[in-house]
């Protein structure tokens, strides 16, 4: 497995641990409760990681 494909593990972790380490109602992100705002903000983050995967992936350019 290439390194660039290992960043497709950081989202994983990123939701996960957020979460857990904080489950509380404060502090707030976005207006949100805690969690609730960091795993919206980690959906994005996870479809800007997978786009650059795909950009950085050699099989996914033209020969």
């Amino acid at each position: 497995m290439r390194l660039i494909h290992w960043l497709a593990v950081i989202p994983f972790i990123g939701m996960l641990i957020g979460p857990v380490l904080h489950n509380r109602v404060h502090p707030l992100l976005l207006g949100m409760p805690f969690p609730l705002g960091w795993i919206s903000i980690w959906v994005v983050l996870t479809a800007l990681i997978m786009a650059l995967v795909y950009v950085l992936d050699p099989r996914n350019r033209e020969e």
